[in-house]
C-alpha cells in the first residue's frame, strides 16, 4: 500500500467536511426534505456498494435488490428477539453468503448471461419468500415496528455510505484492488500472471452484497410492513445501475455524481406521473449507454485528457468511448 498523495488527502478532507455538513440535515429540516435525504443517502450507499464490484470487474450485476431484500427480511424475522445491531450483522452475513453462492456459481459467466442470471435470482428469491410466507405463515408480509425516526435512519444510512466509500478506498489501494483492475482490463492476462481471479471476484462481490444487505436492514423500519414485492423490487437494481453508470465508474466517487440528479428526477416523476416511472427508467438506461457510456465523470476526464494532449502536441486526443472500470 502506497502513501497518501496530496490530492488524495485534499479529497479526504473535503469528504469529511461534506459528511459533517450532510449530518446536520435532520437538525435543520423534516418532512419532505428529510424523506428525500433518506432516499438520497440510500441510493448513494447502494450505488457505491455496486460500484465496488461492478466498477473494476465490469460485471453488470442486477442482484442489488436480492441483497437489499435479504437485509429487510433479516430485520423483519427476528426484530422481536434480537437487538437491531445484531440484526444488521445478520443481514450483512446473510447477504455476503448469498453473494458467495452466486459468485461461485456464476462469475465464470460474462456479459448478458451474468446480467440475466442476477436479475432472475432476485425474482426467484422473491417467489420463494412469497411461497414460504403463504405456506407456513399464512400471510404475505411482516410488521416492523421500532422507535427509529426518519432522522435516525438518515444518520445510519449516511454512516453506511461513508463506510462503503472508506472500504472501497482501502480496497482500491490494496493488492486486491490492483488485481481487480487487471481482471477488468483482461482476465486472461490476470490468470497468466498468477492472480486467483475467481477468488478475488467472489471476495469483492461478497463485500458489495454485504453493504447492500445492511442498507436493506436499515430501511426495514421505514417500511413498517414488509412484503416480498417491495423488499425484492427489481426497480432497486435498475435504479442503482443507472445512477452508477450515469455518474461513472472510473472513480469511486463517480456514482455519487449520478445519484443526486437522478433521484431528483425520479422524485418529480413519481409525484406527477407515477405510472410512467418504468418508462423513464428504461429511457434513462438507453440514453446513458449510448450517450454517456463512461458516465459524467468519465466524460469530464476524457475532455481534460483531450485538452491536455491538444495543448501538449497540437492535436486532439482520440475519443474515450469505452466504459472504464476503475474505482
Amino acid at each position: 500500500m502506497t502513501g497518501i498523495h496530496r490530492d488524495e488527502m485534499l479529497g479526504l478532507i473535503c469528504g469529511g467536511v461534506a459528511l459533517a455538513l450532510l449530518s446536520l440535515l435532520p437538525l435543520l429540516t423534516e418532512g419532505f426534505y428529510l424523506s428525500f435525504g433518506v432516499n438520497l443517502v440510500l441510493y448513494a450507499a447502494l450505488s457505491t456498494a455496486w460500484s465496488l464490484f461492478s466498477g473494476p470487474t465490469r460485471f453488470v450485476s442486477l442482484a442489488s435488490a436480492a441483497f437489499f431484500g435479504i437485509g429487510t427480511y433479516s430485520v423483519a424475522l427476528w426484530l422481536d428477539a434480537l437487538p437491531f445491531v445484531v440484526l444488521i450483522a445478520i443481514a450483512a452475513l446473510a447477504s455476503a453468503a448469498l453473494a458467495a453462492l452466486i459468485g461461485a456459481a456464476t462469475l465464470r459467466l460474462s456479459g448478458v448471461y451474468f446480467v440475466i442470471f442476477t436479475l432472475g435470482l432476485t425474482e426467484l428469491i422473491r417467489q420463494i419468500v412469497s411461497w414460504s410466507q403463504s405456506r407456513f405463515a399464512h400471510k404475505m408480509g411482516l410488521y416492523v415496528f421500532t422507535d427509529f425516526t426518519e432522522g435516525d435512519l438518515y444518520w445510519m444510512l449516511l454512516a453506511l455510505t461513508a463506510a462503503t466509500f472508506s472500504v472501497g478506498w482501502l480496497i482500491n489501494r490494496s493488492r486486491l484492488g490492483f488485481a481487480l483492475r487487471i481482471i477488468g482490463d483482461d482476465e486472461t492476462v490476470a490468470r497468466h500472471v498468477g492472480i486467483a481471479t475467481a477468488r478475488a471476484k467472489i471476495v469483492l462481490f461478497m463485500i458489495s452484497g454485504a453493504f447492500a444487505g445492511i442498507a436493506g436492514a436499515i430501511m426495514a423500519p421505514r417500511y413498517a410492513y414488509i412484503e416480498p414485492q417491495a423488499a425484492f423490487n427489481p426497480m432497486i437494481s435498475f435504479m442503482v445501475v443507472i445512477m452508477a453508470l450515469l455518474g461513472g465508474t472510473r472513480r469511486l466517487w463517480g456514482p455519487l455524481v449520478g445519484v443526486v440528479p437522478f433521484t431528483v428526477v425520479m422524485e418529480l416523476i413519481a409525484a406527477r406521473f407515477p405510472n410512467e416511472s418504468l418508462i423513464v427508467v428504461g429511457i434513462a438506461f438507453l440514453a446513458i449507454v449510448y450517450v454517456l457510456p463512461s458516465g459524467v465523470t468519465g466524460r469530464i476526464e476524457c475532455l481534460r485528457e483531450r485538452l491536455r494532449r491538444s495543448l501538449g502536441t497540437g492535436v486532439d486526443a482520440p475519443g474515450c468511448g469505452k466504459i472504464e472500470g476503475r474505482a
